[in-house]
């Protein structure tokens, strides 16, 4: 386990953490906003009956579960800020693994960028905190 005295990988951890909330954040953000309620409705506004949406989504149907792509790239954003939450904390306390949870922080950041990324910023924080963990060396 990292030492409070600055041994491990405390900035990838640090860098990471936060890029887990923001990512996390926005994935929860995106699943309100797509989850079927007619206030909010995804695209086009969910039951909108009338128009080029012709009723219940009408042509503007996605593919995918849960009635569309939308859906599915909101739960991307979901699942990918927790795993990039439980890789920041295995950063902090396997550091001599840290190259391996930067593989997986520096991947799901990536992924993320599908589903709202953190609002972008959560994404590039968890791709630089994932290079950080991947080229991290102990001290000697």
């Amino acid at each position: 386990m990292a030492t409070p005295s600055g041994e491990g990988p405390v900035a990838s951890f640090v860098l990471s953490l936060i890029a887990g909330l923001l990512v996390l954040a926005g994935g929860a953000l995106v699943t309100s906003f797509s989850s079927g309620l007619p206030q909010y409705g995804g695209m086009m506004g969910g039951y909108y009956y009338g128009g080029l949406t012709g009723g219940y989504y009408g042509m503007m149907r996605g593919f995918g579960f849960g009635g569309g792509w939308f859906y599915g790239l909101a739960a991307l954003g979901v699942v990918s800020g927790i795993v990039i939450l439980v890789g920041a904390v295995m950063i902090y306390n396997q550091p001599t693994k840290a190259s391996t949870w930067g593989a997986i922080v520096f991947a799901f950041s990536i992924a993320s960028l599908f589903g709202m990324g953190g609002f972008f910023f959560g994404s590039i924080l968890g791709v630089v905190g994932g290079v950080l963990a991947i080229v991290w060396k102990p001290g000697a």
